[in-house]
């Protein structure tokens, strides 16, 4: 069992280089364009579905965040708020990044996941259109200043994502705190979840073998995506770290990343919980996007048998 440990402890330290330099990066991505991706999104109007597809798949914590807070507040349509869930990828990128030999299925990754977010995205926005016009209007008014002043919009759409970091880091003068040690923390936060997951997967191997660990997570299975999707719906980066290192290792397919990834809305989940008067709407929402994740999954898994 120890060199079970020492060889996922030494696989783990070799990414936290890359994983810093890539967290180091993404935070200065969120400080110069993370207010102007959310105005984008807020001032979108019918197009929200193509800028929350655009700025989900951005490699950077907290945009499910500030979506889901566009929605409570009803500054984003259902179709905004489901394309960011579903293209966001949470910590996907960053591990993949980690490890350079696995770069080439990046690519592919980011613009499945866009295409999904778009397709459902819009087609949610067509057939909710006619509550999504109230959300438009206010949408109008708020951006052109004539909104009810007992609304306080700014309360909520300043949340926090992981760590307690701001989302909002462009409002701010530049913050040493904000730039590096968030990344710092960060990157070693991650570190001990792929370890931990590492060192799990690699026992369930020399324990159980391949083919105990294939009947397990039902490998090559109908149910597989549905199993990673219901993996994907728990809030914390754990979830999207977990689901990238059992497809990276060859325990889960293709079809099943993108269904787990696509239900993997990190914080925002959290943030709908706390801030959406309407507790069936949560749990609606919730439902939705566990449903198109697993029709996503399965959608991919068909294609790719068909084009074999």
């Amino acid at each position: 069992m120890s060199e079970v440990f020492i060889d996922a402890l030494l696989d783990s330290i070799k990414m936290v280089p890359f994983l810093l330099v890539v967290y180091v990066g993404i935070e200065l991505v969120e400080y110069w364009f993370g207010d102007k991706l959310r105005e984008r999104v807020q001032k979108s109007k019918a197009n929200g579905p193509l800028m929350g597809a655009l700025a989900g798949s951005l490699p950077q914590c907290g945009f499910s965040v500030v979506a889901t807070a566009l929605y409570t507040q009803r500054l984003a349509t259902i179709g905004t708020l489901m394309a960011v869930y579903l293209a966001t990828s949470d910590e996907a990128i960053p591990v993949i990044l980690s490890q350079p030999d696995k770069l080439g299925i990046i690519w592919p990754l980011i613009l499945t996941k866009i295409i999904i977010a778009l397709v459902f995205g819009y087609t949610l926005d067509f057939i909710f259109r006619k509550r999504n016009r109230q959300t438009l209007a206010h949408v109008e008014v708020y951006n052109h200043g004539r909104d009810d002043k007992s609304h306080h919009h700014e309360i909520v759409l300043n949340e926090t994502a992981c760590c307690g970091h701001s989302t909002s880091c462009s409002a701010k003068k530049f913050n040493l705190e904000e730039i590096f040690f968030h990344p710092l923390i960060h990157t070693a936060k991650i570190f001990v979840f792929i370890l931990a997951i590492s060192f799990l997967i690699n026992l369930a191997f020399f324990k159980l073998g391949d083919a105990t660990l294939d009947r397990i997570f039902l490998h090559n299975s109908f149910w597989q995506p549905f199993l990673a999707a219901f993996f994907g719906l728990i809030p914390n980066c754990a979830a999207s770290v977990g689901i990238t290192e059992l497809y990276l290792k060859g325990v889960i397919t293709y079809s099943s990343v993108i269904a787990g990834l696509c239900a993997s809305g990190g914080l925002g989940i959290l943030i709908l919980f706390r801030e959406e008067k309407d507790k069936k709407q949560v749990f609606y929402i919730i439902e939705l996007l566990f449903g198109l994740s697993v029709l996503a999954g399965l959608a991919v898994q068909f294609g790719t048998k068909f084009i074999k």
